[in-house]
């Protein structure tokens, strides 16, 4: 079926590696001696046959799961019992794994809480605590406390954060978003990178690089001398996203650094692993079997890809909307993730000025370089003046992808990488073909994939009605959040939860598609409704 147990003994492979601590961490946050397990790697066939028997509704659940005694002996248990008449793979797993909870975050019935109530009463209820390192657990443990989405997300998720914060920090929790700062420049220390979330099975790949944005909010809330204790995390998270930059040749690519045919450089996408994502195991499987056995590699590759740009999935990674093995993301320059990218690196030019010590100067000349022409490259690149919009594009050739438009071209307003007349643009074709009666629509293609239309996402949200006021488009930017608001509202008054997602198109249907159900909580769609409602 799939070879992947053999490498159940390479169990250093995937995990952490033990390290110092970050700036702005305890002693204690050191990367435990014997790292937390990988169940995809250390369960062997177990792992594999449970998952293709669906032994759990949600992939996820196992790997969440805790192992009631050693990985090892569990998976020579299987091996030893499978066989018998009366095996049964749903009795085996309950008795060798402890099921991850999951506490509920709906407002109870009549209880006459507003929106805003419940949203504070939510921030107690998803938050957890340090973690206790556990061998026999596949979570990577932190040394302080952390806000989680909710749901089937019971980890703190790298982009999620970002907009979590926001709403954080609305609620006077800025002590908590520097405890999760600290968090993240942990995983920087000790992973060399901020995953995905924070599990050994996410370790291959990261998220859109939110990391400086975080800081400059917590700066921007708190005192601007804090975010120098992050600086070194920040320039650390950068240089693995530019990991090879400087052996990519005109129209190659190496990781997550492409280079276009005029030479500029651009990032991408990637994922260090090309198989089946543990989380989702079965899913990618039966999918991959619709192709040729050569073609499946890539496959993988592709889907842990668009896991990483948090878009998971998208019509926007596509070439044929309604099948997914046509994702091409690796083959894709992302506006949003060079916005992104563009950010970070002005943001550390900046804090290296700030800091005035002897060569920083020059230090700062050359992020603020890579700043610049990054953003020159997403000019004149990524910019179709025909249509008045901004696209991804494929690095081998330089091609705009503007078939297939998205709320992505809202982040170089976000960012202020557009000119006047491109925010115009922007602004106009968001008006025209985004604009729903619940807020912004993610795409206009019904794919039948999460992030597509019908379904709007707060982050999204947030991105296009914050980055139309800057450029001054203040209409636009009101009834967007006033539709987005109205909505959030209309579907808590009716069901007393907050979700991950909403349908835009038609208010009296719930979001819905992708490869799981709509998750309740929600930490994004908590932030920037709280932000939202205290901004113009």
């Amino acid at each position: 079926m799939l070879a992947l147990t053999s490498a159940c003994s390479d169990r250093a492979a995937s995990r952490a590696t033990t390290a110092g601590p970050a700036a702005g961490t305890d002693s204690a946050a050191r990367a435990p001696a014997v790292p937390p397990y990988d169940p995809s790697r250390e369960l062997g066939a177990l792992f594999i046959d449970a998952q293709m028997m669906r032994v759990f509704a949600d992939s996820k659940t196992l790997v969440d799961a805790t192992p009631r005694r050693d990985p090892a002996a569990i998976a020579d248990a299987y091996l030893a019992e499978k066989s018998a008449a009366d095996f049964s793979m749903r009795r085996f797993v309950a008795r060798e794994f402890t099921p991850p909870p999951v506490p509920s975050v709906t407002a109870p019935a009549g209880s006459g809480r507003t929106m805003e109530q419940h949203i504070a009463d939510l921030w107690p209820v998803l938050t957890r605590q340090a973690d206790v390192s556990d061998p026999r657990s596949s979570l990577l443990p932190l040394p302080r406390p952390y806000v989680v989405p909710g749901g089937r997300f019971r980890e703190v998720y790298y982009w999620d954060a970002y907009f979590t914060m926001l709403g954080l920090l609305e609620s006077d929790r800025a002590e908590q978003v520097g405890q999760m700062l600290d968090n993240f420049a942990h995983l920087v220390e000790t992973v060399g990178h901020i995953p995905n979330a924070n599990r050994t099975y996410y370790l291959s790949r990261s998220q859109p690089p939110c990391f400086a944005a975080m800081v400059g909010r917590y700066a921007e809330a708190t005192d601007s001398t804090r975010a120098l204790v992050y600086l070194e995390a920040i320039e650390r998270e950068l240089a693995f996203w530019m990991n090879g930059v400087d052996s990519v040749a005109p129209g190659g690519a190496y990781l997550r650094v492409v280079r276009l045919p005029d030479g500029s450089v651009l990032n991408r996408y990637w994922d260090d692993r090309a198989e089946p994502r543990p989380e989702s195991f079965r899913e990618d499987f039966v999918a991959a079997q619709a192709l040729p056995e050569g073609a499946r590699e890539g496959f993988y590759r592709n889907v842990r890809a668009a896991a990483e740009s948090g878009w998971d999935f998208s019509s926007r990674w596509m070439r044929n909307p309604r099948a997914l093995t046509s994702l091409e993301t690796i083959a894709l320059a992302p506006v949003d993730l060079n916005s992104l990218l563009y950010h970070a690196e002005r943001t550390v030019a900046a804090l290296r000025r700030h800091r005035d010590a002897r060569g920083d100067a020059a230090a700062a000349a050359r992020y603020e370089a890579r700043a610049n022409a990054r953003a020159d490259a997403l000019r004149a690149h990524m910019w179709d003046a025909a249509t008045g919009y901004f696209y991804d594009v494929r690095w081998a050739t330089g091609e705009r992808v503007t078939d297939r438009p998205s709320l992505a071209a809202a982040a170089p307003l976000y960012f202020g990488i557009a000119t006047a007349e491109q925010a115009a643009g922007v602004a106009d074709r968001l008006q025209r073909d985004f604009l729903k009666p619940g807020g912004f629509t993610t795409t206009r293609i019904r794919s039948g994939q999460q992030w597509d239309a019908p379904n709007g996402w707060p982050p999204l949200q947030w991105l296009a009605i914050e980055g139309a006021r800057r450029y001054g488009h203040t209409a636009l930017a009101d009834t967007a959040r006033t539709r987005w608001l109205t909505l959030n509202r209309k579907m808590y008054d009716a069901t007393g939860k907050l979700t991950e997602m909403y349908d835009v198109w038609d208010l009296s249907k719930k979001a819905g598609g992708g490869e799981y159900p709509t998750q309740d909580g929600f930490g994004w769609t908590n932030g920037v409704a709280l932000r939202l409602l205290r901004s113009p």
